[in-house]
C-alpha cells in the first residue's frame, strides 16, 4: 500500500511538472561582423501567422501555441539579407538559439544611396515629391520598385502628392506648412545615417502620429540606434551630381551611457543631365546620446546640409526639336563659364532634443524640441525696359514669325531658327552692356539678377505615448505643437553692373512700396514684395492596436487646429489691402480610420483600412496673391480626403505577392496658379454689386480654382519570387485612374482689375496629371554565393497626361465681349482643342550590380546602376499654357505650321549610370 502510494504521488507530480513545463523558442540574433545586437529585426515560423520582433538587446521569445516537430524560423529586417533557421520544437522543452546573425544585404544598402533626395532637388515641379516615404529600400516590392524604378518618370504613388504622407525625423514632423510637402534637401545627402526608417503605408497605423493617406516614415536618428562603425563612401554619377564623398562613424553605447553619430560628405558637379545644372551641396551631422539611467535617455541632433543647384527649364515641343531634351533655356557663356541665372539654394539647419523616457517595461513616452530656420532662395533675372532676355522667349523663335498676322515670314523664321540653333542662350555680355549703357545716362540698371526670398523660423513640441496594455492591446497617444513664422520679399543679389535698379513694376507701373515711392535699390536690398507669415498648429492623435491570433485591428483618431495670418510690411499702389495685418484664419482639421488584419492561414491574409479626414488648406493655396496683398481665397475652407484600401497578402518560403485596390476621394481643394493671359473675352470684375465687362483682354493674372474634386482609384499588385538560392524574380505593376470628379468654381484676380466674377471650369473625367497612371515592371535579381549579384528591370509606363488649363474649360472660352458665342465658333473643332493630351507609352531598360568582398573586419562594396539603358525618349510630364484663353486665340494658334504657345514638357532623362564604392569598418 505504501509503494503504490509513493508511485502515485510521484506519477501526480511528474505529471504537474510536465504540466508546469512550457514549450518555449527564444533566440537572438546580432550583426554578422561586430557581433552587435540587432533590434527590431522580424522573426516568423513560416508556415503560420506567430511572428515577433527583437527588443533592444536583440532578443526574441515565443510561448504561445507553437507547433511542434520540425519547423522553420525566418528572421529578416530591410537593409539585411533574411535567413531561415531549421529548428526542432518539443512539448515542454526551450529551445534557445543565441548564434543566429545577419548581413548587411549590400544590394539594397547600395539602392539606398541612389537617394531621391538629389532628384526631388533637381526638380521645380516637385514631379518626385510623389516617393513620399520611400527613401529607404522596404521589403514591400512595389514600394522598392516605385522608389527605384519608376521615380525618374514621375510616377506618384496612387497619383497622390507628398503631402497625404507625413515624413518624421525623431518623431518630429518635417513637412513644409507652405505646401505641405518635405523639404527633401534639408537633410540631402545624409544617406548613411538615415537607414533607420519605420515605414507605414496608406493608412496603416503609425507609432508616431496620425498620418496622411499615402502613410508616415520615421527616420530614427538616435544615436544608441546605430551599429558601431564606420563607412566611407564615393561615388559618381551623370544624373544630378558627377561626383560624391561622404564618411560616417558611429560609436555605440558605451558602457558610461554615451553613444555618438558623425556624418559628413560633399555632393558637387558643373551639371547634370540637363545643360548648366550645377551642383553644390554639403552635408554634416552630429547625433549625441546619453543615457542617464536605465529609465531616461537625452539625444541631441543636429544636421546642416547647405545647397546650390541649376534650374532647368520646360519647353516647348519647338524648343526641343530645335535642341534636344537635354537643353536648358536658363543660361548662358560669361567669362567662359555657363552661368544660370536660376538658382535655387537651400541652407535650413535642424536641431532636436528627444528625451526617452522608459516608464516602465510596458510604456514609454518620447518628448521632443525641434528648431528649424534659415533660408529658400529661388534666383531669376528681371529687366525693365531691356527685351525679354529668355532665348527661348516666343518672340525669339521660328514660329512667331510663322504666325505673322500678314502671312508667314519664311526669312525671318529661318533667321530665327538659325540662330536658336547656333547660340540659343542667355547673352549675358548684352546685359552687362545695357546696365552700362544706362549708368552712362544716368538711368537705372535695364537688367538686374534677384531671388524669391523665403526666411522660415520653425519651433516644433510633441510628446508620443506607447503604451502595451496586455500583450494583445498597445495603446498611442501624442500631442504637438507648431509656432511657424516666415519671412517673404524679393532680395537683389547681382546688379550686373548698374549703379541701382528700379522698385517699381515695369509693364504697368505699379508701385511696390507705395509709401517710399520710386526708390532705388541695390545689391542685398529688398525689392518687388516684402511681407511675413504667421502659423500655429496645435494637434492631437490617439490609436488603439489590437493584435490576436487570427486577427490584428486599429482604431484612430485626430484633431488639428491650424491658424494663418498674413502681415504686409510694404503697401502696393494696386491694393488698398496690401499693408499691415490681414484676416486671421482658422481651421479645424479632425480625422478617423480604422482596419483589420485577418489571417486566413499562415500564408493567407486580408488587410482593410478605411479613413475620413479634413485638413487645412496650405499656406500656398490659402492666399490669392500672397506677394501683393491679403486677400484669401473665397469661401475658402477645410479639404476632405476619404479613402479606403483591401489588399490580398499571400507569403511562403518562395513567393510574396500582394494585390491591393484602393479608393480615394479629395474634396474641396484649392489650387493657385500663376500666368500671363490672352484673350479675356468674356471676363467681368466685382464691382459692388455690380459685374462691369473688363477693358484689358491681356494681362498677367492669378487663377484661383476652388472647390476641385478629385478621384483616384486604382489597384496595385506586388510579387516577387525566390526561385533558386540565388535568382530571384519580381513582377510589380500599378493600374490607376484619376480624374477630376466635378466643374469647380474659378475666377481671377489681377492688379489690372481687381477680382473677376465666378466662373464654373468644366473639368468632370479630364485625367489628373502627375506621371503615368499605369506603370509595369518586371525583373530578376540573380546573387552568386561569391558576393556578386547583377539585376535587371523591364519598365512599361503608360496613360500619362498634360496638365490642363482651366480657364480655357470656363466659357470665356467660347463667349464673346457681348456674351454671345464668337463668331464661327465650332462645337466639334473646339472639342477637338480642348482635348486632353496623353504622352505615348514607353519602355525603360535598368541594369544593377555589384560585388561586395569581406576582408578580416572590413567590407568593401562596389555598386553599379545604369537606367534607361536603350536611351528611350519619354516625356515625364508637361502643362498646357493659359496664354490662349478663348476660342479664337486657340484656334488661330493650333492652325500655324508651328505652335506659338503650345504645352511645355519635361522630358525623362536618356541613358544615365551611378556607380559607388564604399568602404565600412
Amino acid at each position: 500500500m505504501k509503494k503504490r502510494l509513493i508511485i502515485f504521488l510521484i506519477g501526480i507530480f511528474s505529471s504537474a511538472t510536465m504540466f508546469a513545463q512550457q514549450t518555449v523558442v527564444k533566440g537572438s540574433v546580432s550583426e554578422s561582423i561586430t557581433l552587435e545586437p540587432i533590434p527590431d529585426v522580424t522573426v516568423t515560423i513560416e508556415g503560420t501567422v506567430i511572428e515577433t520582433q527583437t527588443n533592444a538587446s536583440g532578443e526574441f521569445e515565443f510561448s504561445e501555441s507553437l507547433p511542434l516537430g520540425e519547423q522553420i524560423i525566418r528572421i529578416s529586417k530591410p537593409g539585411y539579407v533574411f535567413k531561415r533557421y531549421p529548428i526542432v520544437i518539443n512539448e515542454g522543452e526551450t529551445v534557445n538559439i543565441t548564434d543566429m546573425t545577419l548581413e548587411i544585404d549590400s544590394v539594397e544598402s547600395n539602392l539606398f544611396t541612389i537617394n531621391l533626395t538629389d532628384d526631388e532637388l533637381n526638380t521645380d515641379t516637385s514631379g518626385l515629391d510623389n516617393i513620399s516615404g520611400l527613401l529607404q529600400s522596404s521589403q514591400d516590392v512595389f514600394q522598392r520598385t516605385a522608389a527605384f524604378e519608376w521615380s525618374s518618370s514621375f510616377f506618384r504613388v496612387r497619383g497622390l502628392d507628398s503631402e497625404n504622407g507625413s515624413v518624421l525625423i525623431n518623431g518630429i514632423e518635417m513637412n513644409k506648412l507652405f505646401d505641405g510637402r518635405p523639404q527633401w534637401s534639408d537633410w540631402g545627402g545624409l544617406n548613411d545615417v538615415l537607414r533607420n526608417q519605420e515605414l507605414t503605408s496608406g493608412l496603416q497605423p503609425s507609432n508616431y502620429n496620425f498620418g496622411g493617406v499615402l502613410g508616415t516614415t520615421n527616420m530614427n536618428v538616435r544615436a544608441s540606434q546605430y551599429r558601431q562603425g564606420g563607412r566611407v563612401t564615393y561615388s559618381t554619377s551623370n544624373r544630378s551630381y558627377t561626383n560624391r564623398i561622404m564618411a560616417s562613424y558611429s560609436s555605440g553605447l558605451s558602457k558610461n551611457g554615451w553613444a555618438y553619430t558623425f556624418m559628413a560628405g560633399r555632393r558637387w558637379g558643373k551639371e547634370g543631365y540637363q545643360d548648366a545644372t550645377l551642383y553644390d551641396a554639403n552635408s554634416f551631422f552630429a547625433s549625441v546620446e546619453k543615457k542617464i539611467n536605465e529609465k531616461h535617455s537625452l539625444n541631441f541632433t543636429g544636421m546642416f546640409t547647405p545647397n546650390r543647384r541649376g534650374k532647368s527649364s520646360p519647353n516647348t515641343q519647338e524648343v526641343y526639336d530645335l535642341k534636344d531634351i537635354r537643353y536648358n533655356e536658363y543660361w548662358g557663356w560669361l567669362d567662359g563659364e555657363k552661368k544660370n541665372s536660376r538658382i535655387k539654394e537651400v541652407e535650413e539647419p535642424i536641431f532636436m532634443l528627444n528625451h526617452y523616457w522608459d516608464i516602465s517595461d510596458k510604456t514609454r513616452l518620447n518628448t521632443n524640441v525641434g528648431y528649424q530656420f534659415g533660408k529658400i532662395g529661388n534666383s531669376r533675372l528681371d529687366f525693365a525696359g531691356g527685351a525679354n532676355p529668355s532665348p527661348a522667349y516666343y518672340q525669339n523663335l521660328p514660329s512667331y514669325f510663322l504666325a505673322d498676322d500678314d502671312g508667314p515670314d519664311y526669312e525671318g523664321a529661318y533667321l530665327a531658327e538659325q540662330e536658336f540653333i547656333n547660340d540659343g542662350q542667355i547673352d549675358w555680355e548684352r546685359i552687362l552692356d545695357a546696365n552700362l549703357t544706362n549708368n552712362t545716362a544716368g538711368l537705372p540698371g535695364a537688367y538686374v539678377l534677384y531671388e524669391d526670398r523665403t526666411d522660415d523660423t520653425q519651433l516644433t513640441f510633441n510628446s508620443i505615448l506607447n503604451t502595451e496594455i496586455n500583450e494583445n492591446i498597445l495603446l498611442n497617444a501624442a500631442f504637438t505643437y507648431k509656432d511657424f513664422k516666415s519671412e517673404n520679399f524679393g532680395n537683389i543679389i547681382d546688379l550686373l553692373g548698374s549703379t541701382g535698379y528700379l522698385n517699381v513694376d515695369n509693364f504697368d507701373g505699379f508701385q511696390f512700396d507705395a509709401r517710399n515711392p520710386n526708390r532705388i535699390v541695390g545689391e542685398g536690398d529688398k525689392f518687388r514684395y516684402n511681407y511675413e507669415i504667421d502659423a500655429s498648429v496645435i494637434s492631437g492623435y490617439a490609436q488603439a492596436q489590437f493584435k490576436y491570433s487570427k486577427v490584428d485591428f486599429y482604431a484612430s483618431a485626430s484633431i488639428t487646429s491650424t491658424t494663418y495670418q498674413r502681415n504686409g510690411l510694404w503697401e502696393h499702389s494696386a491694393f488698398e489691402n496690401s499693408y499691415g495685418k490681414g484676416e486671421k484664419l482658422s481651421f479645424t482639421g479632425v480625422g478617423a480610420k480604422g482596419g483589420l488584419t485577418y489571417k486566413i492561414t499562415g500564408k493567407h491574409l486580408i488587410d482593410i483600412n478605411g479613413g475620413y479626414l479634413t485638413k487645412a488648406p496650405t499656406l500656398r493655396n490659402s492666399y490669392s496673391n500672397v506677394r501683393e496683398n491679403n486677400d484669401v481665397v473665397s469661401n475658402i475652407t477645410e479639404e476632405k480626403i476619404a479613402s479606403v484600401d483591401v489588399s490580398y497578402i499571400y507569403r511562403s518560403p518562395i513567393v510574396k505577392a500582394k494585390l491591393t485596390g484602393y479608393y480615394t476621394k479629395i474634396q474641396d481643394a484649392n489650387e493657385i496658379a500663376f500666368y500671363f493671359a490672352d484673350g479675356l473675352a468674356n471676363i467681368n470684375i466685382e464691382n459692388g454689386n455690380e459685374s462691369v465687362s473688363i477693358n484689358q483682354t491681356t494681362a498677367f493674372v492669378q487663377e484661383v480654382l476652388q472647390g476641385v474634386d478629385k478621384r483616384h482609384i486604382g489597384a496595385e499588385l506586388g510579387l516577387e519570387a525566390q526561385v533558386t538560392p540565388t535568382i530571384k524574380l519580381k513582377g510589380v505593376a500599378s493600374v490607376g485612374q484619376y480624374t477630376y470628379d466635378n466643374n469647380p468654381n474659378l475666377y481671377l484676380t489681377s492688379s489690372l482689375f481687381g477680382r473677376t466674377d465666378t466662373y464654373t471650369a468644366n473639368m468632370k473625367n479630364y485625367k489628373v496629371s502627375g506621371g503615368p497612371q499605369q506603370a509595369y515592371s518586371v525583373g530578376f535579381e540573380y546573387r552568386d554565393p561569391d558576393y556578386w549579384w547583377f539585376g535587371a528591370t523591364v519598365n512599361y509606363l503608360s496613360n500619362t497626361y498634360v496638365d490642363i488649363s482651366p480657364l480655357t474649360r470656363t466659357e470665356n472660352f467660347y463667349l464673346d465681349r457681348d456674351g454671345l458665342p464668337i463668331n464661327d465658333y465650332d462645337e466639334g473643332i473646339a472639342q477637338e482643342l480642348l482635348k486632353q493630351e496623353e504622352f505615348d507609352d514607353y519602355f525603360t531598360v535598368n541594369l544593377i550590380g555589384g560585388k561586395s568582398w569581406k576582408i578580416g573586419e572590413y567590407y568593401i562594396g562596389l555598386f553599379a546602376s545604369i537606367n534607361n539603358l536603350l536611351d528611350e525618349v519619354y516625356k515625364t510630364g508637361g502643362f498646357e499654357q493659359g496664354r490662349n484663353a478663348n476660342y479664337k486665340e486657340l484656334l488661330a494658334d493650333n492652325q500655324n505650321p508651328k505652335r506659338v504657345f503650345g504645352p511645355k514638357y519635361w522630358y525623362g532623362r536618356g541613358a544615365t549610370y551611378f556607380v559607388n564604392l564604399n568602404f565600412r569598418f
